[in-house]
């Protein structure tokens, strides 16, 4: 069957095109702004891509398109879908068709850290030889690739995002997934686009806890209000907390600043055990993540000192304090923060594992959420761990930064030159700095022209 993919090199699309290859299908796709490294492995492939949305996209006529949920009504490609009368799903609607199905399902839910929590999921199930699947709104550098189908019969881990499905289906991605362990892993407002406040994601997320069955797990983060109103809504299904409080049967306690060491506790009716984890990430948040994913490990077989053994090798994903590269003592590094609380949060471990350079966070407020100027006023105290703070104005915004980081007491700027942010950046650094660059985005390929600047500058 020949698969045309609308929206391929979006992080759901594009890992749902390697699924489609992977099972034998004919794939081609279209998209706009097209960049690493989505782009690279479909690529390598043998995947199609076309740069643009147009009508000629869809010959030759394939049997069925898939459409991403960045498309709406008045693309021309849509249009064209329409007036032609083909087959048409959306990208979640054909996953949970075709590979979903006699799977046990693990999704991860949260407004941070689903990457990231998926990631680790799949790496503790496959360190135990259970060759699971998975989808991924990142790439796993453990595994090179952001899905994979797996063992047949093995678990199926995906990352369940709250955004809408498609432009003729306003239902979260998640309530089509049906998973068995479903992972709560947070819960505040985003999206501002799409949900006018947190009760509407709220109700979201009580329509994915509908979906999973009583024979099954949700394992649901300690100390976090909204998805206490969720589960007042109505719940069918076993809750298992994890997190810091005492009572919770899954919990973290760390044993450095940096949360580069801590202990594992997990507490049951047969009695308590726990484990060490000494790793290579830093951040509390990461802790809860891990944790997150032992529980759900846990619940698929695997014993909790093999899987804290096994994270001592997990690798972060793609762009999740990814080192893009060190020079001269500089380190730049690339992290998918773009909420005010996953910035600060991401600052602080960063923060913690930086005692005797400086910290030089550089941040392009790039989402549907920021550009609409939602969350702008927490923007400023989202900073604070830092040691200076430079921002970029990108094209779209419709809202000047200027007013908003003058209360900042960091050095820095706003800068609306991708060149004059790189210029200052290398005036500005010294030997041990760290340069954390936080986008959603491709922010016009900042990380490597820093490293090719600082390498003139210093190398």
């Amino acid at each position: 069957m020949h698969l045309h993919i609308l929206g391929i090199c979006g992080t759901f699309m594009g890992s749902l095109a390697l699924l489609a290859r992977e099972l034998g299908h004919q794939v081609s796709g279209s998209d706009a702004g097209v960049y690493p490294p989505m782009s690279t492995q479909l690529e390598e492939a043998g995947i199609r891509l076309s740069e643009g949305f147009r009508a000629e996209n869809l010959e030759p006529r394939p049997d069925l398109v898939v459409v991403g949920n960045a498309l709406s009504r008045g693309n021309p490609e849509v249009e064209a879908l329409l007036d032609t009368g083909l087959p048409y799903v959306s990208g979640p609607q054909w996953l949970a068709e075709h590979v979903l199905p006699g799977r046990r399902v693990i999704a991860v839910a949260g407004t941070h850290g689903k990457t990231t929590t998926a990631s680790l999921a799949a790496w503790l199930l496959e360190s135990a030889g259970l060759a699971p699947g998975f989808l991924i709104g990142g790439v796993p550098r453990n595994f090179g690739v952001s899905a994979r189908l797996g063992a047949p019969d093995a678990p199926f881990v995906v990352e369940a995002d709250e955004y809408d499905t498609a432009f003729f289906d306003k239902r979260s991605k998640f309530v089509h997934y049906r998973p068995e362990i479903a992972v709560l892993g947070n819960l505040e407002y985003d999206h501002a686009d799409i949900f006018p406040d947190l009760a509407a994601i709220e109700r979201q997320f009580h329509h994915l806890v509908r979906t999973v069955p009583g024979k099954g797990r949700l394992l649901v983060a300690d100390d976090e209000p909204a998805l206490e109103r969720v589960l007042e809504q109505g719940c069918w299904t076993p809750v298992e907390r994890f997190g810091a409080a005492a009572d919770s049967p899954w919990r973290v306690e760390l044993e450095r600043d940096d949360a580069s060491r801590f202990r594992v506790i997990r507490r049951s009716p047969e009695g308590e055990e726990d484990a060490v984890v000494d790793w290579g990430l830093t951040g509390a948040y990461n802790a809860r993540n891990a944790l997150a994913a032992l529980a759900a490990a846990h619940a698929c077989g695997v014993d909790l000192d093999r899987g804290c053994a096994a994270l001592s090798r997990f690798e972060t994903p793609r762009r999740r304090q990814e080192v893009r590269g060190e020079v001269a003592g500089i380190q730049v590094i690339d992290d998918f923060a773009h909420h005010p609380t996953a910035i600060a949060a991401t600052l602080a471990g960063l923060r913690a594992a930086t005692p005797k350079g400086r910290l030089l966070a550089v941040i392009e407020p790039r989402s549907n959420t920021m550009r609409l100027g939602t969350l702008r006023e927490r923007l400023a105290d989202s900073v604070t761990q830092a040691d200076a703070a430079y921002w970029y104005q990108p094209p779209g915004l419709d809202w000047s930064l200027a007013p908003l980081v003058e209360g900042v007491d960091r050095p820095g700027g706003v800068f609306d030159d991708l060149e004059a942010l790189v210029s200052t950046l290398v005036a500005e650094a010294r030997p041990r700095d760290r340069i954390v660059v936080m986008s959603n985005g491709g922010f016009g390929g900042i990380h490597e022209r820093l490293l090719v600047a600082l390498e003139v500058a210093h190398g």
